[in-house]
């Protein structure tokens, strides 16, 4: 039955991809959002979605049946406040997602703090390739659906399983509302530091997903994260681990990086599975790819087939994306803000290119990253990454006290007292000027940020260029 929807904060990626994915199914869709402009506005546009400038009780019209919440609303938005007075069927973004689309599906969610993005564009991509026809929903472009949804007429739904909060009414996890089927679980670390007070807080929420999963679902579980493994006992369903862990139940061997692709041999218990290729550098992308392969067994894709699916495979825009050369020096884009995801991008980049000179550039943006939190595990993961100039700009967060925002300072006085080249850059424009003055050709500069960054990345490319 084809129904008015109106979204409250429409230019998220994820509130702007389901507006697309419920207009696509019929539904009249319109949505609001504070100060529109692109890449947004344009997809929006190209969807044929109005989108209404601000917020305005005016907005919220009598013939609207369902209006859905974005997580950065909240109480005193004067559209919420309407929404409110007069009643109208409210729901969160999670909630949408679940009503419309997956009640009739066999639903996948990929989850962890690390990798679920590819993790959850790949599982798609295999589904396809094989010819399951799935439906999609990630965080992210995934470059062989040129977007962030597919909506397929096969069995399946992939969709990347957030740990974030649903809503001002509802702080449970995005994830607790997809009705899993299939989960991945590929790996768990502390993060979301404004949202979960504490490690044990964010274990309770993964061990909740695990026990919603029905008695004949499927688990996969990532090996090598210890956090990931210790929620083992608490699926209900058929459990199987993966990773490069000896003892896991799908594992990949005899792993080898190759001309920016990695090779590698993958068993199921003591039975060799095939040889694969992967055109994603890296050994947690092995761990990605070793998930989306296990998945893509349980719902009955051959090796063969999966074999040339990962070939195909043409990755996720922001992770560790080649966003041009200029001068002989090449610019990756990278959406890493993590510890852990700087230390596994930068170690896959120097075990590419062992031989040429890598420029790390992080912007601490994230609501975690910006908090002291990970101040020495930032300060671990670029003495041991390899990179061998690093640039940081100023936290993005200024607003932080004092004593919870993190101290570039100090985190690069920790980073040149192990004997790594480290500066402290507070402004974009110059960090250009010292890679454009100092790059020299063969150059690798990768930069990571959850954010914008102030369009440095194009900045870069002229600035060498000139």
């Amino acid at each position: 039955m084809k129904a008015r929807i109106h979204f409250i904060g429409i230019c998220g990626t994820a509130m702007a991809t389901l507006a697309a994915m419920l207009k696509a199914r019929g539904h009249d869709v319109q949505g609001s959002d504070h100060a529109v402009y692109p890449p947004m506005s344009d997809f929006l546009a190209r969807e044929e979605i109005r989108v209404l400038d601000g917020y305005d009780a005016a907005h919220i019209t009598p013939e609207i049946d369902l209006v859905v919440i974005g997580n950065a609303i909240s109480r005193g938005n004067p559209e919420l406040e309407e929404v409110l007075d007069r009643k109208i069927h409210y729901v969160s973004l999670p909630e949408a997602v679940r009503d419309h689309f997956l009640w009739q599906s066999r639903s996948i969610v990929i989850a962890g703090t690390h990798g679920k993005t590819t993790t959850t564009a790949l599982t798609g991509w295999l589904l396809t390739a094989g010819g399951l026809d799935p439906s999609l929903l990630v965080g992210g472009i995934a470059q062989n659906f040129d977007g962030s949804y597919r909506l397929g007429s096969g069995r399946d739904f992939v969709i990347e399983g957030d740990e974030y909060d649903s809503a001002f009414f509802d702080k449970t996890a995005k994830f607790l509302k997809y009705l899993p089927d299939i989960v991945v679980v590929g790996n768990l670390e502390y993060d979301h530091a404004d949202i979960y007070p504490d490690m044990e807080a964010l274990r309770t929420a993964f061990r909740r997903l695990l026990t919603i999963v029905p008695r004949h679902g499927r688990v996969f579980i990532g090996a090598d994260s210890p956090e990931a493994a210790a929620l083992a006992t608490n699926a209900r369903g058929r459990v199987e681990t993966f990773g490069i862990d000896g003892t896991a139940d799908w594992r990949a061997t005899g792993i080898e990086p190759s001309a920016g692709k990695m090779r590698f041999e993958v068993w199921h218990g003591d039975q060799p599975f095939g040889s694969f290729e992967s055109p994603l550098v890296g050994v947690h992308n092995v761990r990605n790819a070793l998930a989306a392969i296990a998945v893509g067994s349980a719902v009955g894709l051959s090796a063969e087939e999966m074999r040339k699916g990962l070939l195909a495979f043409s990755g996720v825009r922001r992770r560790l994306e080649r966003r041009g050369e200029a001068r002989g020096v090449t610019v990756f884009d990278d959406f890493a803000h993590h510890p852990t995801a700087i230390l596994e991008t930068l170690r896959a980049v120097r075990a590419s290119y062992p031989d040429r000179r890598i420029w790390a550039i992080f912007e601490p943006r994230s609501a975690t990253s910006c908090r002291r939190v990970f101040q020495d595990d930032f300060a671990r993961a670029f003495i041991e990454s390899g990179a061998d100039e690093i640039l940081l700009p100023a936290v993005f967060r200024a607003s932080l006290p004092e004593d919870e925002r993190l101290s570039v300072e100090r985190l690069v006085d920790d980073i040149v007292r192990a004997h790594r080249h480290a500066r402290y850059v507070p402004k974009v424009d110059d960090i250009v000027k010292i890679v454009a003055d100092e790059a020299r050709e063969g150059d690798l500069v990768v930069v990571m940020s959850n954010g914008g960054f102030e369009g440095i990345h194009d900045k870069l490319l002229a600035a060498l260029a000139r």
